[in-house]
């Protein structure tokens, strides 16, 4: 079993930065791809950005690009989320959730085994 908790959400403005972060205990830390999930009331879960258990492989989504940054630091068991230049169609719940299959970093929904509880990020206009 893998217990992940999020953290660092919050509400900013527009053009504002913050860091998520997916704390991890249980299972080996090191041997997960993560990834960083986000749903918008009414809208499906969408994945934002994977990382492979190594760092090496990384996935970000189309809208993301250039804006966002995840990273890992396996020492602590812990991946983040940078998010820069936010914009309001950003606000969603945050959610990540680790693969046990190795390779690289998957984007579907289904391919994760485990999942945080989620935070909340809110960009206003």
């Amino acid at each position: 079993q893998v217990q992940l908790v999020e953290s660092g959400g919050g509400l900013v403005q527009a053009g504002g930065s913050l860091r998520l972060s997916c704390a991890a205990s249980g299972r080996t830390f090191s041997s997960l791809a993560i990834g960083w999930f986000r749903q918008a009331p009414g809208k499906e879960r969408d994945i934002v950005a994977a990382i492979s258990w190594s760092g090496a492989s990384t996935y970000y989504a189309d809208s993301v690009k250039g804006r966002f940054t995840i990273s890992r630091d396996n020492a602590k068991d812990t991946v983040y989320l940078q998010m820069n230049s936010l914009k309001p169609e950003d606000t969603a719940v945050y959610y990540c959730a680790a693969d046990r299959t190795p390779g690289r970093p998957r984007v579907v929904v289904t391919s994760y085994d485990y999942w945080g509880q989620g935070t909340q990020v809110t960009v206003s206009s």
